[in-house]
This record gives structure tokens, C-alpha cells and sequence, in this order.
């Protein structure tokens, strides 16, 4: 059955010789894997060239039943990026963002909340025209939410470790293992929290402390998501934004 979504991709892989593995995240199924033809034809109905990290795709594709990939009939951007795949900042944020959405997002079924967050931020990130250093760090805490692991931000007093395993503030230092972050720390964890896209210029991190950050937020993630990697780009993000 043909059916048409919107779609927001997350990585290609080379199949066969003639054709590509789309993972995108979709509106109506969740993850899924689409199957696209490999054609050098300007007339071709589906240029893989649209199949850029973080791109946004209308696709039209043959559902059928108890199939692990579809193949994809016709494929078009439903939004133009204007600055993201040109500006080396913005590139380097989606590169690592896809990557890393390509290893959370695992859940084959809608939903549409998420996929709004998504549209909304990759949209955001394109049009800004600066203040954006700390956008992967509000991108990736706020999506905790969708993912059932927003971490427990209450009760919250000066001089607190946070607890990384149990998701929670503690003023005892856990003693059963090394997950968990000293209170200097669990105090920039509480500011980061309130940061959102509008705002989060105002608040003033060096590299050093972004991507400290960075490497907290992952450990996080890997800690409450079975099987979840090394992130090739985790360190080239890390070099960006004096």
C-alpha cells in the first residue's frame, strides 16, 4: 500500500549496487528503513542527494506487511535548509546529532509529540544566525523527555552530588559506584537545565565547560540506553565554539 509521510533522516547506508538504506524517523511509524534506488537520472523520482543528515523528506513509499524496509516510490524536501549544510558549525552539530538520534531513537511506532520536537528544533537551528554554541546541549536534555529519562531535578540543595545512575540529586556521594557528578558540577547541570533555544546564549560556557558538558550528557544516555556506543563525532563537537 502506498502511503506518504514526513520524515526526518538519520543515516544512509549503501546497499547492493544499486540502491541506498534510508533510516529516517518518521511521522506516522516512528524509525523506519526505507529502501532508495541508486539513480544518476536529474529525472529520477528519488535523488538520494536529498538524504543529508538531519534533512527533512516528504516521502511517498509501499508499505507492506511484515517487511523490515520499504521501498520508497517518490522523495522531496519538505522544508529547504537555508544555512545548515553551509555553515561548518551548524554541519558539525547535525552530523553528531543524526548519529546520535540514529543510535536513541530505536522505537518502530508514532510519535507525533517527538517528531514535532524534532522538526521544530532542526527548523530553529537552521534559521538562527548566532547564539547557537549550546544548542546540542538543550537539544539532548530536552529529548530526555520524550525518551522517558528526564533526570529527577527536585529537592535539589548546595553542595548535592548528582547521582548519574539513579537520575537524581544526593548530598551523600554514592559509594556502590563511579557515576555521578561532584556538586560544582551538579550545580551546572541545574543552570543548564533551564536553558532553552531562546535563551541559552545568555548563559556564558567556555569550551572546556561545553564540552565537559557534552561528555556528562553522554555518559547519561549510555548509562539508561542499552547497547549504546561510542560516538564517532562525540569529539569533533567537542573542538567547536571558543
Amino acid at each position: 500500500m502506498l502511503q506518504k509521510t514526513r520524515g526526518i533522516v538519520l543515516r544512509t547506508l549503501k546497499y547492493k549496487d544499486s540502491s541506498l538504506i534510508a533510516d529516517v524517523y518518521t511521522e506516522v511509524s516512528g524509525r523506519t528503513s526505507f529502501l532508495l534506488p541508486v539513480s544518476r537520472s536529474r529525472k529520477a523520482p528519488v535523488k538520494t542527494a536529498l538524504f543529508q543528515p538531519l534533512a527533512m523528506v516528504e516521502l511517498e513509499a509501499d508499505y507492506r506487511p511484515n517487511a523490515t524496509m520499504y521501498k520508497v516510490k517518490e522523495a522531496k524536501l519538505f522544508y529547504p535548509f537555508s544555512s545548515l549544510p553551509f555553515d561548518p558549525y551548524k554541519s558539525a552539530i547535525a552530523l553528531f546529532l543524526s548519529e546520535f538520534l540514529c543510535r536513541a531513537l530505536r522505537e518502530e511506532a508514532e510519535n507525533r509529540p517527538l517528531f514535532a520536537y524534532l522538526q521544530h528544533s532542526v527548523v530553529w537551528l537552521d534559521e538562527c544566525r548566532g547564539g547557537f554554541a549550546n544548542f546540542h546541549l538543550v537539544f539532548l536534555m530536552r529529548l530526555s523527555r520524550f525518551l522517558g529519562l528526564y533526570p529527577n531535578l527536585e529537592h535539589y540543595a548546595e553542595g548535592d552530588y548528582f547521582d548519574l545512575q539513579a537520575a537524581c540529586f544526593t548530598s551523600l556521594r554514592p559509594q556502590t559506584h563511579s557515576h555521578y557528578i561532584g556538586p560544582q558540577e551538579a550545580a551546572r547541570l541545574r543552570r543548564l537545565m533551564r536553558m532553552n533555544y531562546e535563551t541559552m546564549h545568555l548563559f556564558g560556557m567556555s569550551r572546556t565547560e561545553r564540552a565537559r558538558c557534552l561528555s556528562v550528557i553522554n555518559d547519561y544516555y549510555r548509562l539508561h540506553l542499552p547497547d549504546f556506543p561510542e560516538l564517532r563525532s562525540l569529539e569533533v563537537l567537542k573542538e567547536l565554539f571558543d
